[in-house]
């Protein structure tokens, strides 16, 4: 089996105020919390926004799996809407000690491109910041961050450095080389 070098970059922010929001697009775009734990709609927002950029991890999970992980206290997930139609989603994740990671975030391959990126980056992130103030349990955030990685989109990277993140660490790793599996069988 053949084999890539991919190149992961981990970023981070520290206080809130390292947030730099981007302006919000034009048009009918709206971010609203997916309050009920959904595995449909999950591995549906998983499948569609990574399934060209060679998304896999989480494919092989079944329900019972997503539903364990949606459950758990402070598990978010963060949806642009535009026009009403799924564009992308932001999932956040509470971590020991006032941490929370960007697990997930991204658009689907029709709505990339059109400013709504930088803006849903920018309104999970503030989720993320004020996480705390939503649920019992966790320390309130004192630290926010997530990794990319060169299978991301080419954007990515300086959308997240526009937001504010600072690089903190970078790893390069030999993968196995796989097909992207596209948001379907087929696709």
């Amino acid at each position: 089996m053949s084999t890539i070098t991919v190149t992961t970059w981990s970023l981070e922010q520290t206080s809130p105020g390292d947030l730099l929001p981007a302006r919000a697009p034009q048009g009918d775009v709206r971010i609203v919390r997916s309050e009920v734990p959904s595995p449909e709609f999950s591995r549906f927002l998983y499948a569609s926004v990574g399934g060209d950029i060679l998304w896999t991890d989480r494919l092989s999970w079944p329900y019972a799996r997503w539903q364990e992980h949606l459950d758990r206290p402070g598990v978010e997930t963060w949806v642009a809407y535009d026009r009403g139609t799924p564009a992308g989603y932001v999932e956040l994740e509470p971590q020991d000690d006032g941490v929370v990671e960007i697990v997930y975030f991204g658009l689907l391959p029709a709505f990339r491109g059109r400013r709504i990126g930088g803006h849903l980056l920018s309104y999970g992130t503030a989720r993320a910041w004020d996480l705390a103030e939503r649920w019992p349990r966790p320390a309130p955030t004192k630290r926010v961050w997530l990794h990319t990685c060169s299978k991301d989109g080419e954007h990515a990277m300086a959308n997240y450095q526009r937001r504010g993140f600072r690089l903190f660490d970078t790893k390069v790793e030999q993968e196995p080389e796989v097909p992207a599996p596209g948001p379907w069988l087929g696709a």
